[in-house]
């Protein structure tokens, strides 16, 4: 039986992009994130109340998409069950040295090739003076630039079989479906799954082109909807395309903005930062195709893109 829990929660991503300078800018001035180091091609970058060394690494690459995600488990013991329980899927790539600020990693691939990487040892935040903040019960001082996202909220996969790969993190990870999307021929459209109380880390949406491995979305949490209405008017000062909103989900209710940062990637800006799952029986929700095609929470209809764009592009 897998132990609930066992994973503690989302620890940071691997973004890869073909405009590196250009998505710093992004991530840096208009998100306002902290470089927190580099190497070689790739720089750490953190939100000011992420805990551990860095929430996002972005590394240049000819092309744009996800490169790995990243779980903290809630203990070595949690960690070495986790690893015995995908070694016998056969899914394991094996044990790598730590990226900065970790100890040693292990990492795997989910059945749609998504790479994910689990870990307990982390180094915990220390910032300088000049990023030291007055609350102690706060990782870093709020940088007071750009948007100002609090942390990284979620990651949205696209895959070609929703089901696999959710049933296959709830069978390897202890991982559990809070809502679900189930079409008129009973094929599981996108499932959104949590480790523990916050009602979302991962999603699994269809990628209508079958493709394998790609990217839907990051997510960043901000303080409050204000945030984000903020958010709206700095992108469009400084040309950032945005997808669709400010407006509200109806699955999840979580108020948004989809932008496209410059390598391509779409970042989500989500507030509420996700419903709290108290419920030890909680029972996923599904909802119809019938239901999605009303559009979001308010009626906005779901545009095109939203249903076709993933990275890396596909043909």
């Amino acid at each position: 039986m897998t132990l609930l829990h066992e994973v503690a929660h989302l620890g940071h991503v691997e973004l890869l992009t073909p405009e590196p300078d250009k998505s710093l800018w992004f991530f840096t001035e208009l998100l306002g994130m902290t470089e927190n180091g580099t190497d070689g091609d790739s720089v750490y970058l953190r939100t000011w109340d992420d805990y551990e060394h860095h929430s996002l690494k972005l590394t240049a690459h000819h092309t744009s998409g996800i490169r790995g995600t990243a779980l903290r488990c809630s203990s070595e013991e949690a960690l070495k069950r986790r690893v015995a329980a995908i070694e016998e899927t056969g899914a394991g790539l094996g044990w790598r040295d730590g990226d900065a600020g970790l100890g040693a990693t292990y990492c795997f691939r989910d059945p749609d090739g998504h790479e994910i990487q689990l870990y307990w040892e982390t180094e915990w935040y220390q910032p300088p003076d000049e990023l030291r903040p007055a609350l102690k019960n706060q990782a870093q001082a709020y940088p007071g630039r750009g948007v100002g996202v609090r942390r990284l909220d979620h990651v949205n996969f696209l895959a070609a079989d929703v089901e696999r790969n959710g049933t296959f993190l709830c069978d390897a990870l202890g991982a559990r479906v809070t809502e679900q999307i189930v079409l008129d021929d009973g094929t599981i459209g996108a499932q959104w799954l949590h480790f523990a109380n916050k009602s979302y880390d991962l999603v699994y949406t269809e990628d209508w082109t079958q493709s394998n491995g790609r990217l839907h979305h990051i997510a960043f949490a901000t303080d409050t909807r204000e945030d984000i209405l903020r958010a709206a008017d700095i992108f469009l000062d400084n040309g950032v395309f945005i997808e669709t909103g400010p407006h509200k989900h109806a699955i999840q209710q979580t108020f948004f903005l989809y932008v496209y940062e410059p390598g391509g990637n779409r970042v989500e800006l989500c507030n509420p930062v996700a419903r709290l799952i108290l419920a030890p029986d909680w029972r996923p929700l599904t909802w119809t195709q019938a239901e999605r095609a009303k559009g979001q929470a308010w009626g906005l209809k779901t545009i095109e893109s939203f249903h076709t764009h993933g990275t890396p592009p596909v043909g």
